[in-house]
């Protein structure tokens, strides 16, 4: 496990200390996906430098386990960060470098002399990446998703315990995120990796996290599982991420029932109840109508969701709450509650 505990990093420009990071506690558990989300200048870069101490915190702890990792210099700093895989944005590959000796460059770092050991830990890596037959290219022969695919096998090389991926994806383009984030997700479930990924996007966190935390201002606002804060965002920062992400779509709702009559309900279904026919059913058997005023569907991970705002007219509103209820659907009132028994009706 990764903990950061009362974390501030300032930094120092015309004579006065700017705050990049201000008490910031984070925990990050042992084989979990953790994304940190936050717009440009929010601070999330320079927390995940942080955590292999390629920055130093202006105040605040930092442990791996039982150590203080804070406290660590020379060979003991050196040993950590053969510990800590780092994938870059810009892929930040040597351009003089074959394939197979980019991901064969941190191995010589930390020591290997023995040629045939490099050479068969490379070639394990780059079969993984599915690059097997890239290796004796040059970094300027290779696409986008290639390139990050060979800088994760050399984040990997050292076999480390923890992959920091800052910004890993937003220079590529949507199918070659979506393959390089399900490369990411099958070395955590193999390799029990515990994976930080840095973003500025709310999709590529829906797509490939366990847990989501939202920095902004250079503070944590927001933390949490990534269906409750991508579905029930609380923090003005986060809504503003998921609206984007919507691009201005259904995702928010304002509470008003655009001419419609009734109270508005959210209605989120996870899990297999998105695959239902749940409201049709229970609105036929309480003889409500329903009008569906703004809607999204889609997939956190591998599990389903469709989240709906509906406005709710006729027959026993309370009893359609009810049993939306036990199917195992999340209702929200949006705008007020509605009281026990109440019967809304339908206005010409």
């Amino acid at each position: 496990m990764i903990r950061l505990t009362g974390i501030s990093k300032h930094y120092v420009a015309a004579g006065r200390a700017v705050p990049a990071l201000e008490d910031v506690d984070l925990e990050i558990r042992a084989g979990e996906i953790l994304g940190i989300i936050g717009s440009s200048g929010a601070g999330k870069s320079t927390l995940v430098r942080l955590i292999n101490l390629l920055e130093r915190p202006s105040g605040g702890e930092i442990f791996i386990g039982e150590e203080r990792t804070t406290a660590l210099t020379g060979r003991d700093l050196r040993n950590l960060r053969r510990r800590i895989g780092m994938v870059f944005q810009h892929f930040n590959l040597l351009n003089a470098r074959t394939v197979a000796a980019n991901v064969a460059f941190p191995l010589q770092l930390a020591g290997e002399r023995d040629r045939k050991v490099i050479a068969a830990r490379v070639a394990q890596l780059l079969e993984r990446v599915g690059l097997a037959d890239q290796a004796d290219k040059y970094p300027r022969q290779l696409s986008g998703g290639q390139k990050q695919r060979v800088g994760i096998a050399r984040a990997l090389a050292c076999s480390p315990r923890i992959l920091l991926c800052d910004e890993a994806t937003s220079a590529l383009d949507p199918q070659t995120t979506r393959s390089v984030l399900d490369l990411l997700q099958e070395l955590n479930r193999e390799l029990g990796l515990t994976i930080v990924l840095i973003t500025h996007e709310m999709d590529v966190i829906r797509q490939s996290c366990d847990r989501v935390a939202v920095i902004d201002g250079g503070r944590i606002v927001e933390e949490g599982p990534v269906s409750r804060v991508f579905l029930h965002p609380s923090h003005p920062a986060t809504l503003r991420l998921v609206r984007e992400a919507e691009h201005g779509g259904g995702g928010a709702d304002t509470g008003q029932a655009h001419g419609r009559a009734g109270p508005l309900f959210r209605l989120t279904f996870l899990g297999e109840t998105a695959h239902r026919p749940v409201l049709g059913r229970i609105a036929a058997e309480t003889g409500i109508d329903y009008a569906i005023l703004a809607g999204r569907v889609g997939h956190i991970r591998q599990t389903p969701y469709a989240q709906l705002t509906v406005a709710l007219v006729g027959g026993n509103v309370a009893a359609a709450i009810g049993r939306l209820t036990t199917a195992g659907i999340e209702v929200e009132r949006l705008g007020g509650q509605v009281p026990a028994g109440e019967a809304l009706h339908a206005v010409a």
